[in-house]
């Protein structure tokens, strides 16, 4: 009778829902879609991503010496350092001292110098000044090409490197040739894997993969067009990861709906309309938590990190649109059979969830030491945060090493170590003397000398070599040393920057980061659920929740590092992401095990009301874990180390998520707190989809 009554509204007041899935109204959205694609596609097919590495803070310190430094004669054109060795790893001998001056000529038009032998004899430097291009792949053509020459020249026995800054960051740009096909293409394989597992259907897991990856595709082309209008720096990686998991959980949530809902009716369409009409709520207040969140990054202080806002939220716009509006049409075209062999009839429902109902009645009958159960393997997780630190330097960063960093190792061991990547000093000509003299007196400066003025001579750009290895503590706290001894000079204006200059700024500027975006995606999640659940105490127990997980996430991933990238540290933006994603994706579960819990309450009252929420999606919440994780699990794949702990802590902290906190944890809070939860509001029947 209550079906009846519904679609008897819906057929004189016809809702968007029933317009989507009906013949025609099918068809008309999938046309629809096609050519705003088609259009979007052929509209923005020849952008590409912006190519730029910002570290630090602009109005930092180093940033400054760096927009000064291009002010000066040859700016475009930087060092690289060709490090010679023997293979047997004995001393240079004449021949081969030789043999490294003819290599000058070979690389002349660069303007090398002769080689420049160690005190121990054991390693030789030539310093080939090169034109940088406007991004790292443009260095990296430089730099190979450099490689090659000297590659067809090299001499017998010795074996030549090329390190320096600039072939620091071509090697990080060619690290990244065919990554992020090979991330789409792994992406791709694991989504279809698990939707094959989760729908036990060989036809199924295709409709919501191709809407995923068309959404994908579009998404990558208009956040590509954003980074050039609006000049942002971000991971394209990351975006295709977020939309890829996002969307793919967005279409499990419906289909399993959808699912539920056949096995009430033999109107395919029907049911479709009312999966939609139940699932939008959910669907939409989890993109906007997470897209709101993502937005709180335009106020991050490093552009690698405030670049990545917009996009990432424009990209989950796009995954949502997709799911919502293009996947419903496509299912109600292809109805039930979709399914098979496993086609739910009317009369089944009743038997879905039998695991999940048991696990959460026995929950709601211990709540109490299920919820310290649960909370202290949050508590064992955390404890990996002990010991852990934040900030990898060069060769740290990449995951297999490239020639850059063994160049620097190697120059390390036989020369000073800050003589790969200099210091630099900028200063008013006037008092460079008074500058250079203050600097020879820092503790572990090896040398200090002017370098250069600009055209008008007004400025003098002073190189200092350390002692230190670039980011190390020593060198770090090296670089507080130096500002706190040149900032007083008088007259001076004196600044002082370079790689570790601007690796000490980036740590500063990731922990004010931190600072001011957890609270502001804390706020944001807090607001959503108090908006969705119109209460005050069920929002401040999740986030509360939420937050341990997150943490314990974070402790139990930098562990996880130890073990399987060697590092002791976590690279700077880890937190701040990590961090992000957990509670922003964190919340979709929440939305999605809440949101049913109180239709179900106002039924069967709140600890019933739980149990019965679990048991629905407690499989389609796990799937989408699952998925999540495994997806963000995909970023391994990439050379960088950041990446791969980011993927790490990412996919631990959802696996969790999903199996402790929705499952453990959350129905404990609400059987033990009861109808309170709901305060101030009330329940009412039927005040959620009717």
């Amino acid at each position: 009778m209550a079906d009846s009554l519904v679609h008897a509204r819906s057929t004189a007041r016809p809702h968007l829902a029933d317009r989507l899935t009906s013949r025609r109204g099918a068809w008309l959205a999938l046309g629809l879609a096609v050519m705003v694609m088609g259009s979007l596609f052929g509209l923005l097919s020849g952008v590409e991503p912006q190519n730029q590495s910002g570290q630090a803070p602009v109005d930092s310190e180093s940033t400054q010496v760096s927009r000064l430094l291009e002010e000066f004669p040859d700016a475009d054109r930087q060092s690289a350092l060709v490090v010679a060795s023997r293979d047997d790893g004995g001393e240079l001998s004449e021949a081969d001292l030789e043999g490294l001056g003819e290599l000058v000529p070979v690389i002349g038009e660069t303007g090398a110098t002769a080689p420049m032998v160690s005190e121990d004899g054991r390693a030789a430097v030539l310093a080939a000044p090169i034109t940088v291009g406007a991004d790292d792949a443009e260095t990296a053509a430089a730099i190979k090409a450099l490689r090659t020459d000297i590659a067809a020249s090299a001499p017998d026995r010795l074996t030549l490197q090329v390190t320096g800054g600039p072939a620091f960051g071509a090697d990080m740009a060619a690290s990244f040739e065919g990554a992020d096909v090979t991330l789409l293409l792994v992406t791709i394989l694991i989504v279809a894997v698990l939707l094959v597992i989760t729908y036990r259907s060989p036809v199924l897991w295709l409709v919501p993969l191709i809407v995923v990856a068309l959404a994908d595709g579009l998404a990558a082309r208009v956040t590509a067009g954003a980074g050039v209008l609006w000049n942002l720096d971000f991971d394209a990686g990351i975006i295709s990861v977020l939309v890829f998991g996002a969307g793919t959980n967005y279409a499990l949530l419906l289909i399993s709906r959808y699912r539920e809902e056949l096995g009430e009716t033999d109107d395919d369409r029907a049911a479709l309309s009312r999966a939609w009409r139940k699932t939008v709520p959910a669907v939409v207040a989890s993109n906007v938590t997470v897209v709101l969140a993502l937005l709180a990054l335009v106020f991050a202080t490093i552009p690698m990190t405030r670049g990545l806002g917009i996009p990432a939220a424009i990209g989950l716009l796009i995954a949502v649109a997709a799911v919502l509006f293009v996947l419903p049409p496509f299912l109600a075209v292809c109805g039930r059979r979709l399914f098979w062999p496993f086609i739910p009839r009317p009369g089944e429902a009743r038997s879905q969830g039998r695991t999940w109902r048991a696990v959460a009645s026995r929950v709601a009958k211990r709540p109490a030491i299920s919820l310290i159960g649960g909370l202290a393997l949050l508590a064992v997780m955390a404890t990996g945060l002990f010991g852990t630190s934040v900030g990898l330097d060069q060769v740290e960063r990449f995951r297999v090493q490239s020639e850059s960093a063994a160049g620097l190792e190697k120059m390390s061991a036989h020369f000073p170590p800050g003589e790969a990547q200099p210091v630099y000093v900028i200063a008013d000509t006037s008092a460079a003397d008074q500058v250079v003299a203050a600097v020879g007196e820092i503790e572990g400066v090896v040398r200090a000398r002017p370098a250069g003025t600009t055209d008008d001579g007004s400025i003098t750009k002073i190189a200092v070599t350390s002692a230190y290895s670039p980011g190390t503590e020593q060198s770090l706290d090296q670089i507080t040393e130096l500002r706190d001894a040149v900032h007083p000079i008088a007259g001076a204006e004196a600044k002082v920057g370079g790689a570790v200059a601007t690796e000490l700024d980036a740590r500063d500027g990731g922990e004010r980061d931190l600072l001011l975006v957890a609270p502001l995606v804390l706020a944001v999640s807090f607001l959503v659920l108090l908006v969705l659940l119109r209460s005050l105490v069920a929002p401040a127990l999740l986030l509360l929740v939420n937050l341990a997980s997150a943490v314990a996430a974070i402790g139990a991933g930098a562990w996880l590092s130890r073990i399987v990238f060697d590092r002791q540290e976590l690279d700077l933006q880890v937190p701040i992401l990590a961090f992000l994603f957990l509670v922003a994706l964190g919340i979709d579960y929440t939305i999605f095990l809440v949101h049913r819990a109180r239709a179900d309450a106002t039924r069967l009252g709140t600890r019933a009301g739980m149990v019965e929420a679990v048991a629905h999606t407690g499989n389609v919440i796990t799937s989408a874990g699952i998925v999540l994780a495994a997806v963000f699990a995909a970023l391994g794949v990439l050379p960088l180390v950041t990446l791969g702990q980011l993927g790490l802590i990412v996919g631990v902290g959802v696996v969790v998520d999903t199996l402790v906190v929705r499952t453990v944890i959350v129905p404990a809070i609400f059987s033990l707190v009861g109808d309170r939860i709901w305060w101030p509001g009330r329940l009412q029947e039927g005040e959620l989809n009717p």
